[in-house]
């Protein structure tokens, strides 16, 4: 498992840059992402839910993000089956992974999900990757913000640049799957104090 989870950690500090990391400590770090898209919302929305579409295979468990789901409800799964052996190895999996878990869903607005993805898994750390989907002219704007806290053997130096790279590759890959605008919007800092998240307007 440590051995994955160092090979992983290679992949991602491979990727080039994306965008910003907005904010760090010594307890954890924030990274944020933004795209502009053609779609509409409801069909983003249809494309966000469906990872195997566009999840980069490199940065899974299994190698294939075919294996990749995700149940966009309250408690749903964004889970990862492993196959056995053979051909048909996915009628008899080994094992499987569970990435992040559903705390927030509006259909078409937001999705918000909790979980230490990759590496991260085998540290004591609590993520929170919040995604928006905004309409505006001509398309969609899509945001992901990606908060991580706790404690992590991983030197921040090292993990903060390579997650950034990697939640920012994975957006990306399913702008370009919705038509990526070239207008997009950079990510910018938030300041000491957080912007409200899908959820909190209402008091949900």
């Amino acid at each position: 498992m440590r051995r994955f989870a160092l090979a992983a950690l290679a992949l991602f500090i491979a990727l080039p840059a994306r965008a910003e990391v907005i904010a760090r400590s010594d307890n954890g770090f924030v990274v944020r992402h933004v795209a502009e898209v053609t779609a509409s919302a409801e069909d983003a929305w249809k494309q966000l839910v469906v990872p195997a579409d566009w999840w980069n295979g490199a940065h899974s468990f299994s190698g294939d993000a075919k294996n990749l789901s995700l149940e966009p409800r309250a408690g749903g799964c964004f889970c990862e089956v492993l196959p056995g052996a053979g051909e048909k190895g996915w009628l008899h999996p080994r094992g499987g992974v569970e990435h992040m878990r559903v705390v927030f869903v509006e259909q078409d607005k937001a999705l918000r999900m909790t979980g230490a993805l990759g590496p991260l898994q085998s540290e004591a750390l609590l993520g929170t990757l919040t995604v928006t989907l905004k309409p505006i002219d001509g398309g969609t704007r899509l945001t992901w913000e990606y908060v991580v806290g706790g404690f992590m053997r991983y030197k921040p130096e090292q993990i903060v640049p390579a997650v950034d790279n990697v939640i920012g590759e994975q957006l990306t890959r399913l702008a370009e799957k919705l038509g990526r605008k070239v207008s997009a919007v950079e990510p910018k800092p938030s300041g000491d104090e957080p912007k409200p998240q899908p959820g909190m307007e209402s008091g949900r």
